[in-house]
């Protein structure tokens, strides 16, 4: 019996490779920290930190009864997670045999990073089809002789204006064949696409290639990490993005995206179709909208997500954590929906579009994520929160480092809630404790974590740091006290202006050494058309 209250059964690290590759639908979940987790993992697992449980897995593993294998390093996480996944009425919850150190013995590959399944497909990608590039000084050539060329940023459209190559106009990767002879109309002008390194420069030029673009089409090398390390200066704040909705090449586009994803195997479905996927007990279905969020929210197919096509191709494991699972997509121009489905068809994914879907219930923004109701708890309103602090009481803030440093209550000390075990035996015995989050929705779920047990159960600040804002109290920004270092957010080396040389060039490095992880990898069954 764990001290989560619920029995942990075990698997075996070969087992779990063994559902893997014969698409078995499993969830591999790390439980760690997303800084821990970019240090090593295997290939297919999600990272899902304990203390994110409450507010993701709704969402992210739609089934209760999809089986799922938790582990951690031997941080102790894995029985309390069991207890919180056996609570919300997963029925199916093992923890990895040994954890990361016996996949490790294994013989297991590791990987690092983030997103790294996705990252390895596009090197994988790359080295089939000797996707070409074109480096940052001959680009910076073009631009000083007057070629005639045309960039497009295949990157999410706040990447985009974080930093791009100057001129460049944003084309997130699943737009690029609906928009590529809108941009560039003269089949003579070359287009080079581009991201912050190199896995969506890659599968957007070839994208645009397997679309029958031709020759005209190139990746820049290393995207705009390649282009700083070159010397040469970004631009920031820019605007520059397609604005039709529906360019005249629209028929053209349709009939060679359908081809690909013809060629990659994708299936079709109609409402019936979908009804009866969707009906099926034993299999996850996904249903992703791959359209910008903006089109999304305008009017979509009731019950589906909106999963920008190029972020889920970049970011499956964060949309879509279980492998095995069936995933459907639908875009009304069909377009995006074909190419992202070839690539996902191509990441081993059992994957359809939906077509013929006029007669299905339409809905209009963006509904919040699922998420089960907080337990009860004590609560303190801000106003006697105030009051208590000016007498001693500790207030712990569970908000995410990033969300924190942009402003937290005076006087709280950020935690992770994996540390709480470490934590509360060390607070002051005499003074009375609080818990906050942005909400209070997962500062209520803390107040139950078996690290109280046998102590005082903490208080919650009743509509978290959001009411503590509302009722007008004063907010500082940065970290402030912390008794848990920030290792919940990774610092991507691709993203913001200020990443050092080194940790470019090293990030490149560990990109051009996938192919050979995959190699060595024993879990995939990627292929490349």
């Amino acid at each position: 019996m764990s001290r989560g209250g619920a029995d942990v059964k075990t698997i075996n690290p070969l087992d779990v490779v063994r559902a893997l590759t014969q698409r078995r639908e499993i969830a591999l979940l790390d439980l760690r920290e997303e800084a821990r987790f970019a240090e090593a993992h295997p290939l297919f697992a999600a990272s899902m930190p304990l203390g994110q449980l409450e507010a993701q897995v709704f969402a992210r593993i739609p089934r209760r009864t999809t089986p799922i294998v938790v582990y951690d390093d031997g941080e102790g996480l894995v029985e309390r997670a069991s207890g919180v996944l056996h609570g919300l009425g997963y029925s199916d919850v093992r923890q990895l045999d040994g954890g990361l150190g016996a996949w490790r013995a294994a013989g297991l590959e590791v990987f690092q990073d983030v997103n790294s399944a996705s990252k390895a497909f596009g090197e994988l990608v790359e080295s089939r089809r000797h996707t070409p590039m074109i480096s940052a000084e001959e680009l910076q050539r073009e631009f000083a002789t007057g070629g005639d060329i045309v960039v497009v940023d295949a990157r999410r459209y706040d990447e985009y204006r974080t930093m791009n190559i100057p001129g460049s106009t944003s084309v997130p990767g699943a737009e690029l064949v609906l928009r590529a002879a809108e941009l560039a109309p003269d089949p003579a002008t070359r287009i080079v696409v581009n991201c912050a390194g190199r896995t969506r420069s890659i599968i957007g030029a070839q994208s645009l290639i397997n679309a029958g673009f031709g020759s005209r089409i190139v990746a820049l090398r290393n995207g705009t990490i390649g282009w700083s390390l070159a010397g040469f200066a970004l631009e920031t704040g820019a605007d520059r993005q397609p604005r039709d909705d529906e360019p005249l090449t629209l028929t053209t586009s349709q009939s060679s995206a359908r081809d690909v994803a013809y060629r990659a195997g994708v299936g079709w479905v109609d409402g019936p179709g979908l009804a009866a996927l969707v009906a099926d007990p034993d299999r996850t279905t996904y249903l992703f909208d791959v359209r910008a969020p903006e089109a999304f929210e305008a009017g979509h197919i009731a019950g589906f997500r909106n999963a920008p096509g190029g972020q889920l191709v970049q970011e499956t494991d964060a949309f879509a954590p279980v492998r095995g699972a069936r995933i459907v997509l639908h875009d009304p121009l069909q377009i995006r929906a074909d190419m992202t489905a070839s690539w996902l068809a191509q990441m081993g994914w059992d994957v359809f579009v939906l077509e013929a879907a006029a007669a299905l219930p339409l809905a209009i923004g963006t509904a919040p994520a699922e998420r089960p109701d907080p337990p009860g708890v004590q609560t303190i309103e801000a106003e006697a929160l105030a009051a208590g602090l000016a007498q001693g009481m500790v207030l712990l803030d569970l908000t995410a480092s990033p969300e924190r440093r942009a402003g937290h209550i005076p006087g709280s000390r950020f935690v992770l809630r994996s540390d709480l075990d470490r934590i509360v035996p060390g607070l002051p015995a005499a003074r009375p404790v609080a818990l906050t989050s942005p909400d209070g929705f997962l500062a209520a779920f803390a107040a139950r974590d078996p690290a109280w047990d046998g102590m005082p159960a903490p208080l919650v600040l009743n509509g978290g740091t959001a009411a503590w804002k509302q009722a007008g109290r004063p907010l500082l920004e940065g970290l402030g006290e912390a008794l848990s270092e920030p290792a919940d957010v990774y610092r991507r080396p691709y993203e913001g202006t200020q990443n050092s040389a080194a940790a470019m060039q090293a990030y490149l490095d560990w990109e051009y050494g996938l192919v050979d992880q995959l190699r060595r990898d024993r879990s995939h069954r990627f292929f490349v058309v």
